[in-house]
């Protein structure tokens, strides 16, 4: 099931977008370079193993650009693919297919790269309820696709902006002058102006996860920074009344450790801060 956050008019905007930073008034090296009835063909062609995310993407980048160009998917989203495979064909102008090549790659390049990293993650906490989740630490203006990428790698998307979830993190609590006051005044904003958003608390001690459970009214409590031993006892002292996440310094190396506390939910800012893209490149054949 597509996620609410990819609408065709989100797509749409963030191709319109990224081909004006590209191209601008024109590809002026396709434009001089290639005869405007030159006709060709190009394949999308993998060069690393990994899990392919982007490939929906590319096809609407290319109509998007030029209606009349045909574009054969091979794969889809979440295929594994390995170095050799092709992704899609494409067929019509030459000029089209240069003019859109570069943000095609751009977008497929990272997105898989960060559906290849999730899906690797996810893999390590298997055998736990916990479910692995990103954050907001995203590529300026590339949230929809990375994103859309952890998705596809089967990850769980976290709150997508400031407006669709509060989440009361450490400065928040400070600012407002501690736990129960930041989710008074929080539930009381959110009535006052008829929405109605999940709320999720930070904690940083056993302390302060006491107070969020005495006070109520949230839906989440996030255990950040947190040992395993404390981490434990913080999931023992909820029990179940709210949902968890473990956030704040966990690795690759730690992910199954954190898991294995019993939390729901483990974030990661890695999954989309710290990716290598994988290698695609588009051959005209």
């Amino acid at each position: 099931m597509r996620p609410a956050y990819l609408t065709d008019q989100a797509i749409q905007s963030f191709i319109q977008s990224a081909f004006a930073e590209d191209i601008g008034p024109g590809d002026y090296s396709s434009l001089a370079a290639i005869p405007s009835d030159k006709m060709g063909q190009a394949k999308l062609l993998i060069k690393g193993d990994g899990v392919l995310a982007g490939i929906e993407m590319a096809e609407k980048i290319f109509k998007s650009y030029d209606p009349s160009l045909e574009v054969t998917l091979l794969k889809k989203d979440g295929d594994e693919v390995k170095y050799g495979d092709i992704g899609l064909t494409v067929a019509g102008p030459a000029a089209s297919i240069l003019s859109s090549e570069r943000l095609v790659l751009n977008c497929m390049q990272r997105m898989s790269g960060i559906a290849t990293l999730t899906h690797r993650l996810t893999q390590k906490i298997i055998h736990t309820k916990a479910r692995l989740m990103d954050t907001r630490k995203t590529t300026p203006n590339f949230r929809l696709m990375e994103k859309w990428a952890v998705h596809i790698g089967g990850g769980v998307n976290h709150r997508f902006a400031l407006y669709d979830m509060v989440m009361l993190k450490d400065n928040h609590v400070d600012f407002a002058g501690g736990i129960q006051q930041a989710i008074e005044r929080t539930k009381a904003y959110l009535a006052s102006h008829n929405l109605n958003l999940k709320i999720e608390v930070e904690t940083r001690n056993l302390q302060e996860v006491e107070e969020v459970v005495r006070v109520g009214g949230v839906d989440y409590i996030m255990l950040d920074n947190m040992d395993y031993a404390t981490m434990r006892k913080a999931v023992a002292i909820i029990d179940g009344k709210f949902e968890t996440e473990a956030s704040g310094g966990i690795t690759e190396e730690t992910l199954a450790e954190v898991a294995e506390c019993g939390v729901d939910f483990i974030s990661m800012g890695a999954l989309t801060h710290s990716v290598k893209s994988l290698d695609i490149s588009l051959k005209a054949f």
